[in-house]
């Protein structure tokens, strides 16, 4: 993500929301792209960020400070279920809601 004016360059609420779980063919291991170290087992077909799973809830591939200058260490190598995300969508504002965020205006969709 190269696009410096992306609210997802400002936000990271996302990263500090929700849990994160993504099937095993997604981890570079299994021929996927998410890197081992970022992973944890939950079951054999079921992996999870870390850092996704306990509270206070940070992907371990977010840099940054959430509502200022956040993104993913990882973006162009992120699971499925972080790019179904979408900037704007229901989820977004939920997540950006928990951290004390206004909704993205919707000008910058």
């Amino acid at each position: 993500m190269s696009d410096p004016e992306h609210p997802c360059l400002r936000c990271g609420a996302c990263c500090a929301a929700y849990r994160v779980d993504f099937a095993v063919d997604e981890m570079e291991t299994h021929g996927g792209s998410v890197p081992a170290g970022l992973a944890v087992e939950v079951t054999g077909n079921t992996w999870r960020m870390r850092g996704t799973d306990h509270v206070p809830i940070r992907c371990a591939a977010l840099t940054g400070k959430v509502g200022e200058r956040a993104s993913c260490g990882i973006y162009e190598w992120r699971p499925n279920p972080c790019r179904e995300l979408e900037p704007g969508s229901h989820g977004c504002e939920k997540a950006r809601a928990r951290h004390g965020l206004p909704p993205l205006p919707p000008d910058i969709l």
